[in-house]
């Protein structure tokens, strides 16, 4: 015999009131009538991409290439994420094809656009923002850029159609109120006239733009082209910020974050930042967030209460000594561990029947293989959640290395893009299963 339903179904607007105050709750089951709750869409599938530009010592970090599979032996490194070894697959040789230069290929960790450092170069879209062009509506904001350390207009993991940089926020503090305090109800007013009037501004400018066409040269128009897509990305931008103004930001029991003033606190600063992100999952709030992590424009550092003597980019370039090599270690095992605590707290929430990190894509990894030669080759890539096979260790040929570009394909392919090629990809990732 079925069982018959009694619970009272909350109202999706609902608030708890007293004192002058409406206080907005988040999505809650009980919101949810109890028979349909079966036949609602899946919860939603995220992804967050972490891009530490100074990467790791790649002795430490990778395992034994012999050690491959299922039944790979764990690195050093790895160790500290022993905890997790089901939840996400470690790859040997891999790569951005013709993505060299060193420090400028931080930029091209989501978009893979080759030679960055020749005269010319253009980068293209980034993987978050190519996935929040089409699902970004879905959420009160369509991705999130954060930095740690960043130097801003010169580094961002986020990149446009246009190839336009999008700035980092830094502040934990400031995303902390973006997603979860509302405004008066003056504010909130003025806020849409000011998107309205974005609205207006930018159609006027495209209307003025657009009839320059037929008095310019070719060069002028692609110019042109390449500012229209930016004209109309931000239309659709200021569109979608327009509607989610009127509507209630979800509550969480976390007291906002103070921000640390000093840049040697980069360690608290990516604690802060991966509960930011966190946050953002658990809240819906988003979907796509890019971090970087600007280890090239940090200064000495501190981690586990023990400050480094020298500026990170400085111990990088560390030339084999004992001395430098003890420091980066530290930093590169402070690094795993907060990874872990990351990887902890998605997997502590559930989600749909499963957990937060079943629900979401974690790429980690670095542009360069070798800070200390400036080598672009063999990366240090970790790939957790998102609903694969994990567990494993997938070595590809250190020589001729295998397109890390497959993997965003097989990414979108999980969020339900059906793309047959992201970059310079050739495929989806060998050897990177999904789930049933």
């Amino acid at each position: 015999m079925p069982s018959i339903v009694t619970q009272r179904t909350l109202h999706r607007r609902h608030f708890l009131r007293g004192a002058g105050v409406a206080l907005a709750l988040p999505l809650l089951d009980a919101m949810t009538p109890a028979l349909a709750r079966a036949a609602t869409t899946p919860a939603p599938r995220r992804f967050f991409g972490i891009c530490n530009n100074l990467g790791l010592l790649p002795d430490l970090f990778f395992p034994a290439a012999e050690s491959n599979g299922t039944g790979y032996r764990l690195s050093p490194y790895l160790e500290h994420l022993a905890a997790f070894r089901d939840d996400f697959t470690v790859m040997s040789g891999v790569w951005h094809p013709d993505v060299d230069s060193g420090h400028p290929a931080d930029n091209c960790f989501l978009t893979a656009a080759p030679r960055p450092s020749s005269g010319g170069f253009r980068n293209t879209i980034s993987f978050d923002q190519y996935a929040a062009e089409r699902l970004g509506n879905q959420t009160r904001f369509p991705s999130l850029t954060l930095g740690v350390n960043v130097q801003q207009s010169q580094r961002s993991l986020s990149w446009t159609r246009g190839g336009v940089l999008i700035p980092s926020e830094e502040k934990a503090a400031t995303v902390f109120r973006r997603m979860f305090i509302t405004g008066t109800p003056e504010e909130i007013q003025a806020q849409t006239r000011r998107l309205a009037l974005g609205q207006s501004i930018m159609d006027t400018v495209a209307d003025q733009t657009r009839a320059l066409e037929k008095n310019i040269g070719a060069t002028d128009r692609a110019r042109l082209d390449q500012y229209l897509t930016g004209v109309r990305d931000l239309e659709h931008r200021l569109s979608n910020a327009s509607e989610w103004e009127t509507k209630p930001k979800p509550v969480v029991k976390e007291a906002a974050p103070v921000d640390p003033t000093d840049p040697r606190a980069y360690m608290e600063k990516v604690r802060l930042m991966y509960d930011m992100a966190r946050l953002a999952f658990e809240t819906d709030s988003t979907r796509f967030i890019a971090l970087m992590l600007d280890s090239v424009n940090s200064p000495a550092i501190t981690v586990d209460n023990q400050p480094t003597d020298d500026g990170y980019h400085n111990l990088s370039h560390h030339g084999k000594k004992p001395e430098k090599l003890k420091q980066l270690e530290l930093i590169d095992r402070g690094h795993m561990k907060l990874l872990a605590q990351l990887f902890g707290d998605l997997k502590a929430r559930g989600e749909g029947g499963e957990t937060l990190l079943d629900r979401t894509m974690i790429l980690y990894g670095s542009n360069m293989g070798n800070a200390n030669t400036h080598v672009t080759t063999n990366l240090p890539v970790l790939f957790a959640g998102g609903g694969f096979h994990h567990g494993r260790h997938l070595v590809f040929d250190k020589e001729r290395n295998y397109p890390l570009p497959n993997l965003f394909v097989s990414a979108l392919h999980r969020l339900g893009i059906e793309e047959d090629k992201f970059a310079s990809s050739t495929g989806t990732m060998r050897g990177l299963e999904l789930r049933s």
